[in-house]
């Protein structure tokens, strides 16, 4: 999958960028094996403190205690805990009594709480990196320029802000596997979260590959799958490391090519923001094109970011998920949106919004803007380390996409909504008939031989992107109902494990950005000279797929929508309550530099 011919200066750049990374990932292994260490030590001292809690709660339950340490609010908590004490009884984990709306015994009993802090953090990371920010940022600059690219991947950003904030408050209420498909059937209508379902098990893509590539990464994807979610975590943990490392490479090199450090190559600063602009016409003329440039990159912009909310999708099969998914959703957010911030701003500086290199329709690295710039740089090894790491990301984005779908298929399985052959598991935990199943979608991925590659391509952006957007819709409504519910039966939002005052006004504002964007996101089509039946189908798919699944399933089985006053909130705080999560403390050593991407 190389650009150009083979050379021999090419592999000697390529062996000595590959050494590199294996010196960083050889450090990364030996604090990892300390880590290990120190967290076996914890999950001792854990166990008993879980003991500890368990016995505190039943002994509160039984004097009638009017105490709670779930609330910073003293007053405020004992009221409430007088409502949740006299309505609910001590859980008992031997049945099913919930319908599958709290973490049920199936999961207990066949589940494998494998995933630690530091691999959920690093998943969320490893599936919003990939050919969004290989490939498809050229696209962007050529459409809307420099800075309207910036700005449409900022817009974008702050929403992803609200969506995590929102999916960590609601997962740390119910930490159940299929996170918002099983919140929605909770918090709205299972019907509603039936829908969702059906449109997370369609978001699945597999990179572009020639057929041999093709047939290795649906292989490597099935075997991670199918073992251990330990496995899983630790795979998806050195993917993520590795494309870290990399993009941080690329910002600074694009850096140094900017700022004349390569010699040859002349300072430009900002030249490309005079010249051609900082921002770039679509179909229309004027202030008014440049505003609709700036608009249609917002497909990509959801495209590229989409993965981070698969952080919670496997919640009961996280160890202390109260505690880490609230973690992961807050702090990988940050780093990712810096990552494309910082690289969208370094590749608007280098690449001119109107270099025909980015129209390149080879589907390879070709049109990747950091292999132009380091080309014209006369940096030859650049088009094969990033062919490289497009294809470890093809595994690693794959890899994301298997565990979201087969999560959100037992989850469905779970509810009764998919047959129960799905709840079957291997002896280590893994769903293995959701993995066959899931499997099979890969095969997609052979559209891409055809000689339109690219144009398949940006038929899975616009097709991922609306699915994307249907999720993060979903999440968003999730957390807007528990904000309203908590309002209807006076119950504070401090009760809530994890919550941020702020995003009780976050929220709704991001669920009107995510709906205006998802109708509006293939505008293109409806324009003059511009219509495209493929366009359009990929854009807006996913639109009459969720409706069909929510009106076949109210009206198959005759649910009602949920009233915020019969959502059973006060059950949910009592789980709390007993199984709080254990706070784990901030490495003080040498360690917290090195781990600062997970902890």
């Amino acid at each position: 999958m190389c650009c150009g011919p083979p050379c021999r200066n090419d592999l000697k750049h390529a062996i000595l960028l590959g050494a590199i990374a294996k010196g960083l990932i050889a450090a990364a292994i030996s604090v990892s094996l300390h880590r290990a260490v120190s967290e076996l030590h914890r999950a001792v001292s854990e166990q008993h403190q879980e003991i500890k809690i368990v016995q505190s709660v039943r002994l509160m339950n039984y004097t009638g205690s009017k105490k709670m340490n779930i609330s910073r609010d003293a007053t405020t908590s004992k009221q409430v805990n007088d409502t949740v004490v006299k309505q609910v009884p001590i859980v008992d984990h031997s049945t099913d009594r919930h319908h599958g709306n709290f973490v049920t015994e199936h999961e207990h009993q066949n589940l494998s709480r494998g995933l630690h802090q530091r691999h959920i953090s690093l998943i969320a990371i490893a599936g919003a990196i990939g050919t969004g920010l290989f490939l498809s940022l050229g696209g962007a600059i050529q459409t809307a320029g420099p800075l309207g690219a910036l700005l449409g991947y900022t817009t974008v950003g702050l929403i992803v802000c609200a969506v995590q904030f929102a999916l960590g408050e609601v997962t740390a209420l119910l930490p159940v596997t299929g996170a918002f498909v099983r919140h929605a059937e909770f918090l709205i209508d299972p019907a509603a979260g039936f829908a969702i379902a059906i449109c997370v098990l369609f978001e699945f893509w597999t990179d572009i590959s020639p057929a041999l590539w093709i047939v290795l990464v649906i292989l490597m994807t099935f075997v991670v799958g199918i073992t251990l979610i330990r496995v899983y975590g630790e795979v998806e943990f050195w993917f993520a490391l590795l494309k870290i490392f990399f993009i941080i490479f690329l910002i600074i090199l694009g850096l140094v090519i900017n700022l004349g450090g390569v010699p040859g190559v002349p300072r430009r600063g900002f030249a490309t923001w005079s010249s051609p602009g900082a921002f770039s016409e679509f179909i229309g003329t004027g202030r008014w094109g440049q505003f609709l440039g700036y608009w249609a990159v917002m497909t990509s912009a959801v495209f590229s970011f989409a993965g981070t909310e698969s952080v919670a999708m496997a919640a009961a099969e996280t160890r202390n998920p109260r505690q880490a998914i609230p973690r992961a959703c807050k702090r990988v957010f940050i780093r990712v949106f810096l990552f494309y911030i910082l690289s969208v701003l370094v590749v608007g500086m280098l690449v001119a919004s109107d270099d025909p290199r980015l129209g390149d329709e080879s589907g390879t690295a070709a049109q990747s803007p950091f292999v132009i710039a380091a080309s014209a740089a006369g940096i030859k090894a650049i088009p094969s380390v990033v062919n490289a790491i497009v294809i470890t990301s093809a595994w690693s984005s794959s890899n994301q996409a298997l565990l979201a779908g087969t999560r959100v298929l037992y989850a469905l399985a779970l509810k009764g909504q998919a047959p129960k052959v799905f709840l079957r598991t291997t002896p280590w935990g893994s769903p293995y008939v959701c993995v066959l199943l899931q499997t099979a979608f890969m095969f997609l991925a052979f559209m891409t031989l055809s000689s339109g590659a690219l144009t398949v391509f940006y038929w899975f952006v616009d097709l991922t992107a609306c699915g994307v957007l249907i999720s993060w819709i979903s999440i968003l409504v999730n957390h807007q109902r528990l904000i309203l519910s908590m309002k209807k039966q006076n119950l504070p939002l401090s009760l809530l494990p994890w919550h941020n005052s702020w995003t009780k006004y976050s929220t709704p504002v991001a669920l009107f950005m995510c709906i205006l964007i998802l109708f509006t996101a293939g505008f293109p089509v409806f324009t003059k000279r511009n219509w495209s039946t493929s366009g359009f189908i990929s854009s807006y798919l996913d639109i009459p797929l969720v409706i069909t699944a929510f009106l076949a399933w109210k009206i198959l089985k005759s649910t009602r929508f949920t009233a915020l006053s019969d959502i059973p909130l006060a059950e949910a705080l009592e789980e709390v309550q007993r199984d709080p999560g254990i706070v784990e403390p901030n490495p003080k050593t040498w360690l917290k530099f090195v781990t600062f991407l997970w902890d």
